[in-house]
């Protein structure tokens, strides 16, 4: 604990540091805060809002909802 900083947070007790990029600052949203760790040319930025996964799936998301009403549902509560 408070010994880790990068995409995983940084592990510390305190949320309001978890977007913390590598040069210091800390980001307001998810996605300026993961470009701040993307390989320049790598792959493309991603912009204001994070792409559903689903969307390049057809199918998942019936999978998936099927998969999160197990975990939300009364034996894992």
């Amino acid at each position: 604990s408070g010994q880790v900083r990068g995409l995983c947070g940084t592990f510390n007790g305190d949320q309001r540091d978890e977007f913390t990029t590598p040069e210091g600052d800390v980001e307001p949203g998810v996605a300026a805060f993961a470009n701040a760790f993307r390989a320049a040319g790598a792959c493309p930025a991603l912009g204001p809002a994070i792409p559903d996964p689903c969307d390049g799936f057809p199918g998942s998301r019936e999978r998936a909802q099927a998969a999160c009403a197990v975990l939300v549902g009364p034996a894992f509560q």
